[in-house]
């Protein structure tokens, strides 16, 4: 089963809230723009929490022709530190599900139904490149360990293998451009499919 898959989740989040924490202290603007994206940090940091327990309710039912209908607001207006509660307790679900769940198990996604590892990694993608795009946004020095970034890399079997983990991953999004390697314009996507 996939105990590293979510140790590595575990470790993602782990940093990524000892990163924001540091935007929660003082008078950090949450409605500035995530980088460069259309959405506002605020926004940005709700759609982590999202895309979190999305993939744990996947991985849970194991449907396999449509998303679990899990819907993820946040109540009232809370503030960024309990935000950042809700970020540990989506990444808590989810690793607990993909460590639990039989290797076997397969569920929906729009681009290949996955398994329990696949989940992982796409919820560890969406943490990190929307860390990349929170830390532009939010002053923020965010970089994660190549381990977890190398072992995302069977999502994006087209990614540059001459540059480091991190930088490939950030390529394979469409957010840097790389010597050699043209910026991704427009959607990009994973491959969700297990190999085997």
């Amino acid at each position: 089963m996939g105990t590293q898959a979510a140790y590595d989740l575990d470790a993602t989040i782990a940093h990524s809230i000892e990163v924001l924490t540091e935007a929660t202290e003082g008078d950090r603007d949450w409605s500035r723009p995530a980088g460069e994206l259309d959405w506002d940090c605020w926004y940005t940091l709700v759609h982590i929490v999202g895309d979190l327990y999305t993939y744990a309710g996947q991985v849970a039912s194991g449907r396999l022709d449509d998303y679990v209908p899990v819907g993820i607001h946040a109540e009232g207006d809370p503030s960024p530190t309990r935000m950042l509660h809700a970020v540990r307790a989506g990444g808590t679900i989810l690793s607990t599900v993909v460590a639990t769940r039989p290797d076997s198990v397969r569920a929906y996604h729009p681009y290949g139904n996955s398994d329990p590892d696949g989940f992982a990694a796409m919820g560890m993608v969406e943490v990190m490149v929307h860390m990349y795009d929170l830390a532009a946004g939010l002053d923020l020095t965010y970089a994660p360990p190549s381990g977890p970034c190398a072992r995302l890399m069977r999502l994006f079997p087209d990614a540059p293998t001459d540059v480091d983990p991190w930088s490939a991953l950030l390529w394979s999004t469409g957010r840097v451009e790389l010597p050699g390697h043209a910026r991704r314009v427009g959607k990009w996507r994973w491959k969700a499919m297990p190999d085997a």
